[in-house]
């Protein structure tokens, strides 16, 4: 009885953080979605960002992959219903029909389970690059792209892959550093899977990068580092 008062505790503070902190998020998103109408676009990311940052959060608690996994399985259901049916405007609210919320969790769902319990670097990598580099190529790209480009029927432009790359670059490189040390290594792998990770977002028809940018980004990670 002891040791199960002194384990609820330990499993459901780092819960309850995390959980105030997606309720300010979200109540944040839909403030702005209410005030800001005329930039869906930004409201969406500012959910996009600060979700994929949870995982930094996990981090730090050192919350069990199983936790993880799950909220992930919750978070799909939750996009897969809202994708039907708009209970969150800020999610989806951008004129489009797309899977890219559903993406996302299901990506972080794998990634967890893959590398959460040794390398949780690699998780964190996958996650961030999503958040950060599609975050800032979309407000980049709405916002300045002026020269602009077509990858099947889908437009993009050089200012927000370069915004995707560089942020992309940013992100790998910081956790690698943080986790794996100052080396040449590092930095060669941070522009791979910038390069990499850029040119899978030019492609996201009804949001496949949210599945494949973050799965390639730690995957690449991971076995680099193995060969190296």
């Amino acid at each position: 009885m002891t040791y199960l008062s002194e384990s609820i505790p330990q499993l459901f503070y780092p819960l309850i953080i995390i959980f105030i902190y997606l309720t300010i998020l979200v109540t944040i998103a839909e403030a702005l979605n209410r005030f800001i109408n005329d930039d869906p676009e930004l409201t969406r990311k500012v959910v996009h960002i600060g979700s994929g940052n949870v995982i930094l959060l996990a981090w730090w608690l050192n919350i069990e992959a199983k936790v993880i996994v799950a909220a992930a399985v919750i978070a799909s259901i939750i996009a897969l219903t809202s994708y039907f049916t708009p209970i969150l405007p800020s999610i989806n609210s951008v004129g489009r029909k797309s899977l890219g919320t559903l993406f996302y969790a299901v990506s972080i769902g794998v990634l967890a389970q893959a590398f959460w319990k040794d390398y949780p670097q690699y998780t964190a990598i996958g996650i961030l690059v999503m958040a950060w580099g599609d975050g800032m190529a979309a407000i980049i790209g709405q916002r300045f792209g002026k020269h602009t480009y077509r990858v099947f029927d889908i437009n993009k432009s050089w200012e927000g892959s370069t915004a995707m790359a560089i942020a992309t670059f940013i992100v790998t490189s910081t956790v690698l550093l943080f986790s794996q040390g100052n080396s040449a290594q590092t930095w060669l792998i941070a522009g791979l899977i910038a390069i990499i990770a850029t040119a899978l977002e030019a492609f996201s028809k009804l949001g496949i990068d949210n599945l494949t940018v973050p799965l390639a980004s730690g995957l690449i990670c991971y076995g680099c580092y193995q060969m190296l």
